[in-house]
């Protein structure tokens, strides 16, 4: 009985309890809830105040869209409400065509600044340059502009001209820009052939199929050569774009791993995107470059190849856009841009502010420094430059600057053409005083030429391949029976094992003692000339490393001098 009662009276305090938190909830709920209902009531009071007394009629949707803007404006640059004719221009903009300049923008220290102009656009084209400040539009200050405000005074019908006053480092004073627009059409992957296997790809920005088309450049590089030595992915000055992209470009180069994680308000919520162990291409070395105005997705994919240790930084630090936005539809054909979490490399470091530090950092310059700074060679002669000089093995087969090819037996042969010499064959392409003219370089050439950061990837690129066969070649085993042991000298006979049935070598010793050699006569006294020197035939033994007895005076040892 007592026990029946005990239990009764422990639910009846779990009902109250549980009552007790319920009601706190509730009211805690309800008090919220009020707060929020007064906080409207004052902006509809407001409202309803402009509408009825303001000197002129007034649109309401116009002053509600603007309270919304006003809003927004309290959170982060990146949140922004897109109304529905810049809710339309946002999504042609991410399927790679729309009508502009072609900048990327952000707000830094509430001035509007240039993220990275896209490439060969009108905006490109007229020599707007990352990190310009952008102070006019049309002679109107940009002071208190959001991105989107900016955006739309910038957008046109194609053929209007925009006036943008532009401050940048080393201007004295705002120069004025006139862009013409035009129809923006972005080709976010650009393929460079390197040569011997390696290709460039610059990822201009991630738009929708951006890691369709880098799938195929790297298999048509692939079909071509029947292998990739090498890869350099240059994403400077990419602004970035669609996650998704990002994600799948970074797939491409990954068999397993974390590739991006994002966390929002509640920390308990992470989402975490994995690689797949799908077909890929996981067999080659890549070098990634980035500098200041790499952002976003550009960030999310330097750091899913830094972090599984898939591909090497190059650069400078990047921009430090780390968190994620999400685009909401809303019913009158309008959207809501919110930023909703904070995304995270695999090594679990927020970027956000800081950006990707690169692996090894590298200095910029422009063409014209790089120029100044090199040595030049005019004048510079080699062997082959002499007349009459031994011709090479190289020389009679035609093979280029990158060396003689193995030798043949008929290299070096009887009747054997000395080759034509070409006077305006260049030693340096990029140095000597009869380079080719700018016009005549291949893309490869001229990147090399002008682009310090992007000749530092190539180098580094090809040392790590080289150092990578020589670590393969260390750990193969030795060489099987019958093959070339490593270090035998070119040309070296090597030698076979004697056959029972073999004759004996005219020049090895017999069984019997060899015959003492016949005493000279004195020579007769005033005798002018001296005797000629007689060269002495002997075989070659393959096994000894010193020059054959064959090419040394009679009476000398072939041994070594004591």
């Amino acid at each position: 009985m007592g026990r029946r009662l005990w239990n009764r009276w422990t639910l009846v305090l779990a009902f109250a309890f549980v009552s007790v938190i319920v009601g706190l909830s509730s009211q805690t709920l309800r008090a919220a809830a009020e707060e929020r209902y007064q906080e409207l009531q004052l902006f509809a009071k407001v409202l309803n105040l402009v509408q009825q007394y303001y000197v002129e009629e007034v649109d309401t949707k116009k002053l509600i869209y603007g309270g919304i803007k006003g809003m927004l404006r309290e959170l982060d640059p990146h949140t922004n409400f897109l109304p529905p004719e810049i809710y339309k221009e946002f999504e042609t903009e991410t399927s790679g065509e729309f009508g502009g300049i072609g900048i990327e923008i952000t707000v830094q220290n509430g001035v509007l600044t240039v993220i990275s102009p896209i490439e060969d656009t009108p905006a490109w084209k007229a020599g707007i340059k990352a990190g310009d400040k952008i102070v006019e539009i049309d002679g109107v200050s940009t002071k208190g502009y959001s991105l989107v405000e900016a955006a739309q005074k910038m957008k046109g019908k194609k053929g209007a001209k925009i006036k943008m006053g532009i401050f940048r480092d080393g201007f004295d004073k705002t120069k004025e820009f006139v862009i013409e627009r035009g129809t923006v059409k972005i080709k976010s992957v650009k393929y460079v052939d390197m040569q011997d296997g390696y290709a460039y790809i610059r990822l201009t920005s991630f738009i929708e199929n951006s890691a369709q088309d880098m799938e195929r450049a790297i298999k048509a590089h692939e079909k071509k050569f029947k292998d990739t030595k090498g890869l350099i992915v240059d994403l400077r000055r990419n602004p970035g774009g669609l996650l998704d992209q990002a994600i799948q470009i970074s797939d491409l180069f990954l068999e397993q791993g974390t590739i991006v994680s994002t966390m929002g308000r509640n920390q308990k919520e992470k989402e975490v995107v994995y690689a797949k162990k799908a077909n890929g291409f996981k067999n080659f070395p890549v070098i990634i470059l980035v500098d200041q105005y790499s952002a976003s997705a550009s960030e999310i994919l330097a750091g899913a190849l830094q972090d599984n240790k898939r591909a090497l930084i190059m650069g400078q630090r990047t921009f430090g856009k780390g968190s994620v936005q999400s685009v909401v539809k809303l019913g009158d054909g309008s959207g809501l841009k919110l930023t909703v979490g904070r995304y995270y490399t695999p090594s679990g470091k927020s970027i956000q502010a800081y950006g990707i530090v690169p692996d090894i950092e590298l200095e910029d310059f422009t063409a014209e420094t790089l120029e100044q700074a090199r040595v030049k060679h005019d004048g510079v002669r080699r062997e082959k430059d002499i007349r009459g000089h031994l011709v090479g093995e190289s020389e009679e087969q035609n093979v280029d600057d990158n060396g003689p090819a193995a030798a043949t037996p008929a290299a070096g042969g009887k009747g054997a053409k000395k080759p034509k010499r070409d006077a305006k064959k260049i030693q340096y392409w990029w140095t000597e005083s009869d380079a080719k003219p700018e016009k005549e370089f291949s893309m490869r050439d001229k990147m090399l030429k002008d682009d310090f950061q992007i000749q530092q990837a190539y180098n580094y690129l090809k040392a790590w391949v080289v150092i990578e066969d020589q670590k393969r070649a260390a750990d193969t085993p030795t060489a099987a029976a019958g093959e070339v042991p490593a270090g035998t000298p070119v040309n070296t006979p090597i030698p076979e094992e004697k056959k029972e049935d073999q004759k004996p070598e005219l020049n090895k010793p017999s069984e019997k003692p060899a015959k003492a050699p016949a005493a000279k006569k004195p020579a007769k006294p005033g005798a002018a000339k001296a005797a000629p020197i007689k060269m002495a035939p002997k075989k070659i033994d393959a096994k000894k490393s010193e020059p054959p007895a064959s090419l040394m005076p009679e009476g000398e040892s072939d041994e070594k001098a004591q």
